[in-house]
Order: structure tokens, then C-alpha cells, then sequence
């Protein structure tokens, strides 16, 4: 059964074209959303990227991509004006899911190699939070969630514990969450619900750039209780879960998905 088949709900994903993201494009596909991802990616990675969507596309949905600079407001306004005229008054976005994962993992003390400046927790910080508002609020003056919408990023555990080369992210992640708290607070009379989901240890991209993700890696087989690494569909099937009409009373939280990782 589609959940949301013919009820012209639209899923907008940031930072759709790999590992969270793309599982979560997928899996809401799959329920009946239509997709819309927002990505940046180079022409090299084009090919592969292309060959995923069409895999969505095959679901049956009205699928979007646009592979362009996310950060940029231009850029954003232009996406909205053409959402705008493509939804026309009967379509509306159900869920806005920011999976961006752009930032600085430079250490902040080293002898050989670039440290951590102000410029760069700010790149990292505006990127991977702030953006969350930015898309949040250009969509709603744009009249375009649904009454019932969902909001839902990815943290992680970094938000709480010290990592080599991290703290730029670290910082990020720490604002995503009180941003998350904040539109739950201050959008609720309009319907909104935003909550941050804490992804365990993912076997991503990204996870691969933060230097020693060799040793994050044998860590965390050994302290997680299930003793494996979180999957990108795990984390998407529990956006699934967030958007049904049952959570609709979940807002302002951060939930961990990560087989219980957390817990040692």
C-alpha cells in the first residue's frame, strides 16, 4: 500500500543525490511522494547519479532534480518560483528533508596541515544549518507546505561528543538542532513539525572524508549493540515513520536511530 499515493504531496529533498538523502528520495517514492531532490554534483558524477533517479522515477511519481547550488538564495527563489508553477493550487510539500553534508574538517591545531578558521565554521555552519531555515521559510512565504508538513534533518553524535577534525560540523550540527527546536516552536500553529533524527555511524561518503573513519568504523562494530554499522535505509525508513499521519505529535525532538549505538 502507497501511503500517500494521489494525495499530491511532494517530497523536497537537499542534498539528494547520495547516501542519506538518496535512500530517503527512494524510500518516500516508493510510499507515493513525489520527489523533488536538490543536489550539486559535478559532471563526473553525473552518469551514476542520473542512473539512481531513474530507479525513483520508476515508481510511478512525478520526480524534479536540480543540480544546483543550494546555498545560493537566487538559486532557491528561482526553485520555488518553478515548484510554484508546477504545483499550480492543488499540490503541496509534505516533507522538506535537509541531508547536506558540505563542511570543514580541518583540525583546529596542526603543524602541517590547514587549521580551522572563522571562515570556516561559518561556510560549514550557514551550509549544514541555517540552510534549514533559509529553505523552511522560503517555502512557507511561498504558501507551499502542506497543513499538515514535516521538517527532518540528520545529526549526529557529534553534537554531544568531541571528534578529531570535527568541531566545524560539531558546531553545525549543535545549531541544526536548536534551529529544529525552534521551528517546531514558533511554526506549530501553521501545522509544521520539525525534528532531527541522530543517524549512527553510516557507511557514507561522507563518513569516508572525516580522517580516521577507519578507527570510527572498528569503534563502533564493537560498541553497538548489533554490532553493524548504521544503514542509509535505516535512517530512511524512519522518515517514512515521521511523516505518516501518526507522528503528527512528534515535534522539536531529537531521535536516535542507530540500533542503540548511542547507548555505550
Amino acid at each position: 500500500m502507497k501511503t500517500f499515493k494521489d494525495k499530491n504531496y511532494w517530497a523536497i529533498i537537499l542534498g539528494g543525490s547520495s547516501g542519506l538523502g538518496l535512500a530517503t528520495a527512494k524510500k518516500l517514492a516508493k510510499h507515493g511522494l513525489n520527489i523533488c531532490v536538490i543536489h550539486r554534483n559535478s559532471r563526473m558524477q553525473e552518469a551514476a547519479i542520473q542512473a539512481a533517479f531513474e530507479t525513483i522515477k520508476q515508481d510511478d511519481i512525478e520526480f524534479k532534480a536540480y543540480n544546483i547550488d543550494a546555498f545560493k538564495p537566487e538559486k532557491r527563489e528561482e526553485v520555488i518560483l518553478e515548484l510554484k508553477v508546477l504545483f499550480k493550487d492543488h499540490q503541496k510539500v509534505k516533507v522538506l528533508v535537509h541531508s547536506v553534508a558540505k563542511g570543514n574538517l580541518k583540525p583546529m591545531v596542526s603543524q602541517d596541515k590547514p587549521v580551522l578558521k572563522n571562515d570556516d565554521f561559518a561556510l560549514t555552519i550557514n551550509t549544514m544549518a541555517i540552510s534549514l531555515y533559509d529553505w523552511t521559510k522560503a517555502l512557507f512565504n511561498a504558501n507551499l507546505f502542506a497543513k499538515d508538513a514535516r521538517i527532518i534533518s540528520f545529526t549526529s553524535e557529534g553534537n554531544t561528543k568531541a571528534w578529531q577534525n570535527y568541531a566545524a560540523v560539531s558546531a553545525a550540527k549543535v545549531t541544526l538542532e536548536a534551529l529544529t527546536r525552534n521551528i517546531a516552536l514558533e511554526f506549530a500553529p501553521f501545522g509544521i513539525k520539525a525534528n532531527c533524527i541522530q543517524a549512527g555511524v553510516t557507511d557514507t561518503a561522507s563518513l569516508r572524508l572525516i580522517p580516521g573513519s577507519e578507527t570510527i568504523i572498528e569503534h563502533t562494530l564493537k560498541r553497538n549493540p548489533n554490532k553493524r554499522l548504521t544503514q542509509p535505509e535505516d535512517i530512511a525508513n524512519v522518515v517514512y515513520l515521521l511523516c505518516k499521519d501518526e507522528a503528527s505529535w512528534i515535534t522539536g525532538t531529537v531521535i536516535p536511530v542507530d540500533g542503540g549505538e548511542h547507548l555505550s
